[in-house]
């Protein structure tokens, strides 16, 4: 039985080491002796119940970490449920009940260091990539305990790019060659999972037309030659950094994973050739593979996974580099200069991983970055420490094991802090508030300024402080909450951040101020027109750093409220920020009064942000134009029953698609509680607008609806958001978010109702 240990690491382990004492790291692992029986049958149900169902419920409850804590604690529910009736008034005292239950509930999820732990995984590439790698190594019994199968996702046999997506090459050839390693025959697998995943495939022409990234790695597995790919040269690394192609121009997600794929490309490296491989290439190819010409399936891309076509001057670059630059980088004399560029790329390599403690920016560059250091050395410690981190990714849930993106534990803390505060229950959640303040107040990250980064010192993580790499939404709503425990007695949350820490974290965010407008990573300082060079076909907007609607609203709240408390530090920059800041957010209103949300579902997730920026700015109805549009268009998006339904799909078609009564009744809320916290969220803080806000009644009552007898939400509740790590970020890539974010907006949902009704 799986169990989830918080904190935990040796620090007599030559192999890993912390910068805080591993506080926000989480990790599971088995013991086979843990729980009773009954625990363990528990776990089994569930882990039943989620197969049962899954291609109608295709996200997980985390169920299996939710029930360890709530036994550990042994917590029990002692306030009672709230139940409305049709047309039933909802009273003060009935919300604040539904509101105390929620957080009582959400409290005891926490963990002993102070943070929520959550996973943050969805799509279904992630895993694969490593359990490859543990193959080539010969590490892969050292980890794999427990992986035992994974889930077929869609009834056509294929498996999505995520969760909800449709089947694609990519995901059904690097999951299909996953169980192959796991030990399952060509036949294996639960509901004869092999066979019909290799008849998807070979329905479509075989493993030749998979996109650039699949075609990667079957080059290092064995299964292509890497004269299939397009070049990858690591002698981009050896341009002059004032070249807008210098990879310190790229965006810190593509050029993590570009360091060690062209490193791998420049080796030609390819694993052992293993039966297995040999038999995989019988599998998975319609022809020979003796008899493929290589060269002629180098711009091949299966129509399911085909989101970014290349233009025209893209395919033009591949070509010159593959027939003129190739064969001269990999002959004498001029190999003397792919040497050198190889021992510089993995100087970069060692680099990023030293700063990350052997975590790095993501899971894509983590299975990468760990195979580049074994090729260079079996038996270095440099693989030894990155074989330590991997627990660091690995989650488990009712649905099998699973591989995140990387952790989210700063900005679920952060939210989830916020969504407490607002229900004003500091006596009796104090205790759960000062161990989140102490958590919140650990995580600013150090400070270094070389090898293509920015500057960090004061700011946040997405995950935890042994992550390293600052983001700045996460800077901006953990200064935001810092900020908030300094109006707070001491004694009951504990000694608030010195100010010198504060002014690091200001000063992080006005390194990244350019016009108003916020990034979320470094500075969007490289141009645009970069994009058009996107090697990938799965995704977009993956080459150079964007500037977001949420990151800046974020930023607007923080600076607002730390310009209340500390008006001496940097006053006119503070104040232009947040002036030029708001001009960039009502300039990127949509005609409809929406805004696209790049992080979330979606046109709801982004005018959420940006309401919040605008109004925490002191914009009004009576002052903003901006404002009182898109409070019109969630009025207008809202649903007969109170709530608001978005799909996910919004994200990758760039359009608005709203669920409709049957889809989410076929979905079983599958994607509509999360968007109706938010509108409900956007419209308290814009009621001066409409006196008459009759439609809020209709969605109080949802919210109480959903209070369940045991805590503040429906088990069948999913959210995704886009995908900022490891796979870039692209708006064809969902992962699936985490419980504490859902508990988050639900209590704070629940605030929002008592104080409507007040």
């Amino acid at each position: 039985m799986w169990k989830l240990k918080v904190a935990d690491g040796d620090n007599n382990d030559p192999y890993i080491f912390s910068t805080n004492n591993f506080i926000g790291r989480q990790v599971w692992e088995f013991d086979p002796d843990y729980g009773t029986r009954e625990e363990q049958a528990e776990v089994e149900a569930a882990r039943e119940n989620f197969w049962k169902n899954r291609h109608l419920i295709k996200c997980n409850s985390d169920l299996l970490w939710r029930m360890q804590f709530l036994r550990e604690k042994n917590f029990k529910q002692t306030i009672p449920q709230v139940k409305v009736g049709d047309g039933e008034e909802i009273t003060y005292e009935i919300a604040k009940t539904a509101m105390r239950r929620g957080a009582h509930f959400f409290s005891a999820l926490q963990a002993s260091d102070g943070h929520w732990p959550a996973e943050i995984a969805g799509p279904l590439y992630f895993l694969p990539p490593l359990v490859m790698c543990l193959y080539i190594t010969g590490h892969l019994d050292t980890v794999s305990q427990g992986i035992t199968y994974t889930v077929i996702r869609n009834e056509d046999g294929g498996w999505g790019f995520h969760i909800e997506g449709h089947s694609t090459m990519i995901s059904t050839t690097l999951n299909y060659i996953c169980m192959r390693i796991l030990g399952e025959g060509p036949d294996g697998g639960r509901d004869n999972a092999c066979a019909r995943g290799r008849k998807w495939i070979r329905d479509r022409g075989g493993v030749t037309s998979i996109p650039s990234w699949g075609k990667t790695w079957l080059s290092i597995f064995g299964l292509f030659d890497w004269l299939g790919s397009n070049p990858m040269p690591p002698e981009f690394w050896l341009f002059p950094s004032f070249l807008p192609i210098h990879r310190a121009n790229m965006l810190c997600n593509c050029r993590m994973v570009s360091m060690p794929m062209s490193y791998l490309y420049g080796r030609r490296f390819v694993g052992p050739i293993t039966p297995l491989v040999l038999e995989l290439r019988e599998e998975l190819f319609l022809q020979p593979y003796n008899e493929i010409i290589w060269k002629k399936v180098r711009h091949l891309c299966a129509k399911e996974d085909l989101y970014y076509p290349h233009p025209l001057i893209q395919d033009l670059m591949w070509d010159t580099l593959y027939i003129c630059t190739e064969p001269l980088l990999t002959r004498w004399p001029f190999n003397k200069l792919r040497q050198k560029v190889l021992e510089v790329t993995m100087k970069h390599i060692h680099y990023e991983d030293e700063n990350s403690r052997y975590i790095t920016i993501g899971c894509v560059e983590k299975s990468l970055c760990m195979l580049a250091c074994w090729v260079e050395n079996p038996n270095g410690d440099y693989f030894k420490k990155h074989l330590a981190r991997i627990p660091d990714y690995i989650w488990v849930g009712e649905d099998g094991i699973k591989m995140q993106g990387f952790g989210s534990q700063e900005w679920d803390t952060a939210f989830a802090l916020q969504a407490l505060l607002a229900c004003n229950l500091t006596n009796e959640i104090g205790p759960t508030l000062k161990k989140g303040h102490e958590y919140v107040k650990d995580n600013p990250s150090g400070d270094f300024k070389s090898m293509f980064r920015h500057i960090s010192k004061g700011s946040w993580t997405f995950a935890d402080q042994d992550h390293g790499w600052q983001v700045f939404d996460c800077t901006a709503e953990g200064l935001k909450c810092c900020l908030l425990f300094s109006l707070m007695l001491p004694e009951i949350v504990g000694a608030k951040m010195e100010p010198g820490r504060l002014y690091d974290s200001v000063n992080i965010l006005l390194s990244l101020y350019k016009n108003g407008d916020l990034a979320a990573w470094e500075p969007a300082t490289a141009p645009k027109w970069l994009e058009m060079f996107n090697p990938t076909e799965f995704f977009a907007n993956t080459i150079v750093e964007h500037e977001y609607v949420e990151c800046t609203a974020s930023a607007i709240q923080a600076l607002v409220l730390f310009k209340k408390l500390y008006p001496g530090h940097r006053k006119n920059e503070i104040h232009n920020c947040i002036t030029n800041a708001v001009r960039f957010i009502e300039d990127k209103q949509m005609p409809d009064g929406s805004w696209y949300g790049s992080w979330g579902i979606c046109f709801t997730y982004g005018t959420w942000f940006a309401l919040g920026g605008l109004a925490a700015a002191g914009k009004t109805n009576k002052n903003c134009l901006a404002i009182r549009r898109g409070v019109e268009f969630l009025l207008k998006s809202q649903r007969d029953d109170g709530g608001w339904g978005e799909s996910y799909a919004s994200c990758p078609n760039e359009a608005k698609s709203f669920m409709s009564a049957n889809t989410l009744e076929a979905d079983t809320g599958n994607n509509c509680m999360y968007p109706k916290v938010l509108s409900l969220y956007e419209t308290v803080i814009s009621i001066c607008i409409y006196p008459k806000v009759s439609s809020l009644y209709e969605t109080v009552t949802y919210a109480m609806y959903y209070v369940t007898q045991t805590g503040p939400y429906n088990d069948l509740n999913g959210i995704y958001i886009i995908d900022p790590n490891g796979a870039s970020i692209s708006v064809n890539c969902m992962l699936q978010q985490l419980c504490p974010y859902r508990h988050a907006y639900l209590s704070l949902y629940q605030v929002l109702c008592r104080q409507s009704i007040r």
